[in-house]
């Protein structure tokens, strides 16, 4: 029996030796290029605030409620913000009503009145001029005083200032105005236009509506409250897309490529979902103390985000998850 012993003992070591290479080599092969991380979900929120302040009027939605992209999710007393927009509507038109007036100029019958002046102003020159002339006849004559020789004479000069008056306002209005009246009013009303347009985007901005598909995750103000601007009245859990955030250590840092694959669980969902690496940060950082990694030796490690394909209700914030992957 002693002499058989051996040769048994090492025949039975060599197919036990032999049985485990092959299960570590298919072992090996199978998980040479698998990665497992273990993450957290990460869906993205969203703080909806109004751009003005104002009095809170209506909050149209329940916390846990989904809501569409676009929905209208709350609004302001609008009653302010009108009036205001009114105030810039009659500023607008009165500024553009002053523009189209330089621009067209003055009217035919206000050029024929200017000739007419003009006209009146000619005539009371040649009367004035011929007044002057019988005064000038009359003091050679002895029948007049120089005193009225020198009121007739200024009487003509009066005469002949508001011709020159008259001609110069027909040709004001023969010209129209001025370019520098037109390039005025045109720059006030594009202030106007400006102020016209703040107080329209200020009216809009009474209301807010959901940004994407979402689910209302806090409700934090409620109707008749006074609220300022870029205060939460609303906090959103978008529910496209999920992703999940990962830290993978240097070491199998080679496994996380972008595009790659890979199946997420968690300990209460009731199915396995698919998932793809998109990001992988390019700096590293130190262990983060709530990460989980296969190999606690590192202390440096990269973010990764894993985009979910099928994600549903099942997936929370916050809940930790399972990531494998398995290059083909």
């Amino acid at each position: 029996m002693r002499r058989f012993s051996r040769p048994i003992f090492f025949a039975l070591f060599v197919a036990v030796s032999g049985i485990g290479l092959v299960i570590g080599i298919q072992h090996f092969q199978s998980t040479k290029h698998s990665l497992t991380l273990f993450g957290n979900v990460d869906i993205r929120e969203v703080e909806m605030a109004f751009r003005q302040s104002g009095r809170l009027m209506t909050m149209h939605f329940e916390e846990g409620e989904y809501v569409k992209a676009g929905a209208l999710l709350a609004e302001l007393d609008d009653q302010p913000f009108n009036e205001r927009l009114d105030q810039a509507q009659a500023q607008y038109e009165g500024a553009k009503a002053q523009l189209e007036k330089l621009q067209h100029g003055f009217r035919n019958q206000e050029i024929a009145q200017a000739e007419e002046f003009v006209h009146q102003a000619e005539a009371g020159l040649a009367f004035a001029a011929s007044e002057l002339e019988r005064q000038q006849s009359s003091v050679n004559s002895g029948a007049t005083t120089r005193q009225s020789l020198d009121h007739a004479r200024t009487a003509r000069d009066q005469a002949k200032a508001q011709l020159g008056a008259a001609r110069q306002d027909l040709n004001l209005k023969r010209e129209g105005s001025r370019l520098e009246d037109i390039n005025a009013a045109a720059a006030q009303l594009a202030g106007a236009k400006a102020g016209l347009e703040e107080a329209q985007t200020a009216l809009s901005d009474t209301r807010i509506s959901a940004p994407a598909d979402a689910i209302i995750q806090s409700r934090i103000r409620e109707p008749g409250s006074m609220v300022n601007p870029s205060a939460p009245v609303y906090s959103l859990a978008l529910t496209s897309p999920v992703y999940l955030r990962a830290y993978v250590s240097e070491t199998e840092l080679t496994k996380a490529i972008p595009g790659t694959l890979v199946e997420v669980s968690c300990d209460s969902c009731s199915k396995t979902y698919k998932g793809t690496i998109g990001f992988v940060s390019a700096r590293a950082e130190f262990t983060p103390k709530n990460v989980e990694t296969t190999d606690l030796r590192t202390d440096l490690v990269y973010r990764v985000r894993i985009t979910v394909q099928n994600a549903d209700e099942g997936l929370r914030q916050g809940m930790p998850v399972t990531i494998t992957t398995q290059e083909p």
